[in-house]
């Protein structure tokens, strides 16, 4: 299976990300206009949990992911396959585990967190995804290990027509009894798309398998101990970043009631903030997450290689291209947070001063998933988590404080992730300098990539007034000026030299003919 650059693989797991997006939209989209802020409302209160069984069973794909990267770098093929097999039957026991818990404790959940009663629900269709996802993450860490991420990228596209397709049409068909029952139905979307990419991931291990050329395959209990010894602090890692959103679904909703709110306006403030909020802000974190997929397998041969002028080189494109995709976001959904809600949610763009302060700690989330998976590819697993988790505590205590504030409210919420992700990045940063020895390059990683956001925000700014004066049409206005925007930021990073034409060309377009 040929391999890809981190370039390549970035590229193709980004537009699949972005690709994925897009579909969800078409789930976002009609499912807030059958069940407004309330009803979402209902279907993010139990999203978190799905998302922390996420995070907590991630540390298990990122050590296939590395593991089958070095037993590949080596030339062992038998030990790749060997992971992959020790890696699904933990993922499995993990996911069926967590799908049991969640049936069985589902009502005394929502009681401990004083939930509404309504989202019961979403709460026991959420959990039965979990058995389904831990099977298809273990394949997609396999196939991100062989440094080809097009297998993964397909998954995800096909995840999400399957999430889309079932999701919606269960939202509607369970819309007459009432909003929490569609809500409900919405959230088996995320069963059916986990069934659905991994049928897809299964049939092309066992194509790809062929040129493996093993036999009879031994059992080598090593094996486990190792994919344990990393699985365990990145799941830990992950797991403290997913408590944020766990924090959030707790603390926001009890602390907007001490402000002064009936449950129904912190509902639907609690869907503002998560079902349009984060969900525009996980557009550009899907193109960090990318980068990371690609990153942790490259790290990891170079670093076992001992080929040290390799790892840092990796260490200073990844950070670059943290920044050309994290400055951008940032600015362009600071500044057409109310266009672009239109665009999305037409009718429904409350809430676009949430997104507006939220996409402040774009760039911080970014850099510390990028500093994460650095550490994690050179074998850093425990620091990452302790960072994190000193970020963990710092936004806690703020939302804590500040969302009870009767005038911040919301916002406290916001406040909360912003300081939680700038101290969490800041210390990953001082770490990484530290055991790599390594200077930031601040003029191309940082204040050209600035520079080249800050002029593209004004052409975005300006050519917005203008279609919108002259259409009167505020969502062809916001359409028209994000693609010539992009267009107009790409030109920038080639003109300001942050990534050299030639070397985007040999990497890209060489990779799609």
């Amino acid at each position: 299976m040929k391999k890809q650059s981190l370039i390549e693989g970035t590229f193709i797991l980004g537009a699949a990300g972005i690709i994925a997006k897009l579909l969800g939209l078409l789930f976002r989209w009609p499912l807030q206009m059958l069940i407004g802020d309330e009803g979402v409302g209902y279907y993010q209160m139990s999203f978190p949990l799905y998302m922390f069984f996420i995070a907590a069973a991630s540390g298990i794909p990122v050590s296939v992911s590395k593991m089958v990267s070095e037993r590949k770098a080596i030339g062992d093929d038998e030990g790749a396959v060997i992971v992959l097999r020790k890696a699904l039957i933990l993922m499995f026991i993990l996911g069926a585990g967590f799908t049991g818990l969640l049936l069985a404790f589902s009502k005394p959940i929502i009681s401990f967190l004083k939930w509404d009663s309504k989202s019961y629900y979403s709460l026991i269709s959420i959990a039965i995804a979990p058995v389904f996802i831990s099977v298809m993450s273990a394949f997609r860490g396999f196939f991100q290990g062989l440094q080809n991420m097009t297998c993964t990228a397909v998954s995800q596209i096909i995840e999400q027509i399957g999430r889309v397709i079932v999701g919606v049409g269960l939202a509607y068909l369970l819309l007459p009894k009432g909003i929490e029952y569609s809500a409900g139905g919405a959230a088996l979307g995320a069963a059916a798309g986990g069934i659905f990419g991994g049928a897809y991931l299964i049939i092309k291990y066992f194509k790809v398998k062929r040129e493996f050329h093993v036999g009879k395959i031994k059992d080598d209990i090593e094996i486990l101990s190792k994919l344990l010894y990393i699985a365990v602090p990145v799941s830990l890692g992950a797991a403290v970043s997913s408590i944020m959103s766990v924090i959030d679904s707790v603390l926001v909703p009890q602390k907007l009631l001490e402000a002064g709110f009936t449950y129904k306006q912190a509902a639907i403030l609690y869907g503002q903030l998560t079902g349009k909020a984060f969900i525009m802000i996980n557009v550009p974190l899907t193109l960090s997450a990318a980068l990371c997929s690609s990153l942790i397998p490259i790290i990891a041969e170079a670093y076992i290689l001992n080929r040290r002028n390799e790892v840092i080189n990796k260490v200073d494109i990844s950070i670059k291209i943290s920044m050309v995709i994290a400055i951008p976001s940032f600015l362009g959904l600071y500044n057409l947070a109310y266009p672009i809600l239109n665009l999305i949610f037409p009718g429904q763009s409350d809430g676009y001063s949430i997104l507006q302060y939220s996409a402040i700690s774009i760039p911080f989330i970014i850099l510390a998933q990028t500093s994460t998976a650095v550490l994690q590819g050179i074998g850093r697993y425990t620091e990452p988590v302790l960072n994190l988790a000193v970020g963990c505590v710092v936004k806690s205590l703020i939302t804590m404080f500040m969302v009870a504030i009767p005038r911040i409210n919301i916002y406290g919420a916001v406040i909360g992730s912003l300081g939680g992700y700038v101290i969490a990045s800041m210390l990953n940063m001082r770490l990484l300098k530290k055991k790599l020895n390594i200077s930031i390059k601040w003029m191309d990683d940082f204040i050209k990539p600035l520079f080249a956001s800050i002029l593209m925000t004004i052409a975005v700014v300006i050519i917005y007034m203008n279609v919108y004066n002259y259409t009167m049409s505020s969502r062809v206005a916001c359409l028209l000026a994000i693609l010539l925007g992009m267009i107009i930021y790409l030109i920038l990073v080639v003109a300001f030299g942050i990534f050299k034409y030639d070397y985007i060309k040999n990497r890209i377009v060489r990779h799609s003919r």
